[in-house]
């Protein structure tokens, strides 16, 4: 799942993201509005999480502009009455917390709309004898359990999901990564090559020229 966090105080856009990244989301960050829509307009998310007064760009404009669009949004703010919260739902938001909130409900409503930014799939991911649980974080194949990284992991997510298309070195690291990872090195072919070797054989993982990868 990959989230934008658009929040102005830094330590907070930090720390949520921190913590987003613990729970192996990928996130970025913003730290106005339009920064926020210019992120929008060039990467795609599965939810933005939003705080409501922001700089340059108010809050309201942000989810006017997104609201209907690919991305969940959670909207954030200090006001909590029920007109703040009914106001926010009108803009278009999807969800909406109020500050101060504690970490694991705002983890468990990002989860939530992610899960509905995304096409029905089945709670577990095979491919013959493998089997992939993305909400238990499990993976084994022939009953062994898997011992991956977490973006071995997700490569290996983003992979079962395509159900066989080829899946682009630039798309994986789109999905898996965050804007932290450096585009022009070959982190992507060395984590697949890894998963090929844990995975075992007989192989799994194909190599399409000048393509991409697929299981």
């Amino acid at each position: 799942m990959r989230v934008l966090v658009v929040e102005d105080h830094v330590k907070l856009a930090n720390t949520i993201a921190a913590g987003l990244r613990r729970e192996k989301m990928t996130v970025d960050i913003a730290l106005d509005g339009a920064e926020a829509l210019q992120r929008t307009g060039l990467t795609s998310y599965d939810v933005l999480v939003l705080d409501r007064d922001l700089p340059r760009l108010h809050g309201d404009d942000v989810c006017r502009a997104l609201a209907g669009g690919e991305p969940r949004i959670l909207m954030l703010t200090a006001a909590s009455t029920v007109c703040d919260r009914v106001d926010g739902l009108g803009l278009g938001a999807d969800d909406y917390l109020a500050k101060p909130f504690a970490f694991a409900e705002l983890v468990a409503r990002v989860r939530a709309l992610g899960r509905r930014s995304t096409p029905a799939l089945p709670p577990t991911l095979t491919h013959g004898d493998l089997r992939v649980d993305p909400a238990q974080r499990v993976a084994s194949r022939g009953g062994q359990r898997l011992v991956l990284s977490p973006k071995e992991f997700g490569v290996l997510e983003v992979l079962l999901q395509a159900r066989g298309a080829v899946v682009a070195a630039e798309e994986l690291l789109d999905r898996v990564w965050d804007e932290l990872a450096d585009p022009f090195t070959s982190t992507v072919k060395m984590t697949v090559s890894r998963l090929r070797a844990k995975l075992g054989d007989p192989p799994l993982i194909e190599t399409v020229a000048q393509a991409g990868y697929r299981i």
